[in-house]
């Protein structure tokens, strides 16, 4: 009789075990079937710079491209100093302190 208890009791377990397989086999064929399946495609996406934007890159490549002074003048006005023929006009720098102060303090 207990020979007869462990049976009856080990053949669910083995059943069980079973259809635990075929459900995993399953699942495993459906998750290699999804993988393969291609995606649909994606709906291409786009982008669109205002004008002001372009501008500003333009303005940017132009700076990047610079020197950042105008070599010329500079040896213009060194020139100038060293041969003492240049000459400031104190009321210009004056009015041009005063707007820039008024420009950056308001």
């Amino acid at each position: 009789m207990v020979g007869q208890v462990n049976k009856s009791n080990q053949q669910p377990s083995v059943l069980t075990n079973t259809q635990q397989q075929k459900v995993d086999l399953k699942r495993d064929n459906a998750n290699t079937q999804a993988a393969q399946t291609p995606s649909p495609k994606a709906t291409s996406d786009s982008v669109s710079l205002t004008p002001q934007a372009k501008q500003l890159k333009s303005l940017q490549e132009k700076a990047q491209q610079s020197s950042g002074f105008d070599s010329n003048k500079v040896a213009e006005l060194k020139k100038a100093i060293t041969e003492g023929n240049y000459q400031i006009d104190s009321e210009k720098l004056a009015k041009n302190l005063a707007d820039f102060e008024f420009n950056v303090y308001g």
